[in-house]
């Protein structure tokens, strides 16, 4: 029975050890520094990137999934499927025998999150901080939707553009927003957005997003560049809060489609629920 027991240790540690892989390291790139004029070339260039290929409506993808934050590091793979600007579903499995452990969807106004080891339904506002309590990063719903999708769309006009910097190939737009401003590090070559950096009014950076190993998807008949690999970073400022919360998405599939998927979530009759809005942490961990 002692040597039953120690091999059943053994095998439960070697399962979900897959989830505490090594993290996919973040590289930052080096931005364009040389000040050049907004020309009507680059004027183009920004307004063609800018609306994120609008005829694409939905993923339907798998990926491997990095989290890391001051506290803790997981490693997880998900089946994401999303509408763009509307829901998204996210159902999580870890371990070697890729068990489930967590079915999230996301509405305009809501998250819900079945907690499936334990049979917990979880019940939220749409919120930063409830989105940093299921992903541990509170970038907002409309930055983290696109994000997953790998087309962000910028809703600022070529007239909050503020200066146009050149080097190592790419362009750097820098545009005024509510919030702050944005940084828009674009490739002009094939019109991609290769890195988004978000600040507040002071100038400080609070979200980095970078889209790495552009392939070709087919969606509808026409072809646009995706990401196969993005990576968000939420950089915390000041002596309490300081660190990074870091999200790693790499697809290992994913179709892109025109149209809506049909996404459904059964709210689970015996599972006990509990207020998302009242918990701390990734209940799903």
């Amino acid at each position: 029975m002692k040597k039953k027991g120690i091999l059943f240790v053994f095998l439960f540690m070697l399962l979900f050890s897959a989830g505490c892989d090594d993290f996919e390291s973040i590289s930052r790139e080096e931005l364009p520094l040389e000040k050049t004029l907004l020309s009507p070339q680059n004027a183009a260039i920004y307004r063609e990137v800018a609306e994120a290929s609008p005829f694409v409506a939905s993923l339907d993808g798998y990926a491997d999934v990095w989290i890391k934050t001051p506290k803790r590091t997981e490693k997880v793979f998900c089946n994401i499927r999303l509408n763009r600007g509307n829901q998204a579903r996210m159902i999580v499995t870890s371990g070697l025998l890729g068990w489930p452990v967590a079915d999230m969807f996301f509405s305009r106004d809501s998250l819900y999150v079945h907690d499936l080891l334990n049979n917990r339904l979880f019940l939220g506002s749409n919120n930063e901080r409830n989105i940093e309590k299921m992903l541990g990063v509170n970038s907002g719903y409309r930055i983290l939707s696109e994000t997953l999708l790998g087309l962000v769309r910028i809703i600022e006009p070529e007239s909050s553009i503020r200066s146009v910097s050149t080097g190592r190939g790419k362009l750097l737009f820098t545009v005024a927003a509510k919030s702050g401003s944005k940084d828009l590090v674009i490739d002009p070559s094939n019109r991609t957005l290769t890195a988004l950096i978000l600040k507040d009014r002071t100038g400080n950076t609070v979200t980095e997003i970078h889209f790495r190993d552009f392939e070709s998807c087919s969606a509808g008949g026409r072809m646009v560049l995706v990401p196969k690999k993005i990576e968000m970073v939420i950089v915390r400022n000041g002596k309490e809060t300081g660190g990074e919360n870091q999200l790693v998405i790499s697809y290992d599939e994913r179709v892109l489609k025109t149209d809506s998927l049909t996404l459904k979530f059964s709210l689970p009759g015996k599972a006990r629920v509990i207020n998302l809005d009242e918990t701390s942490g990734m209940p799903w961990l």
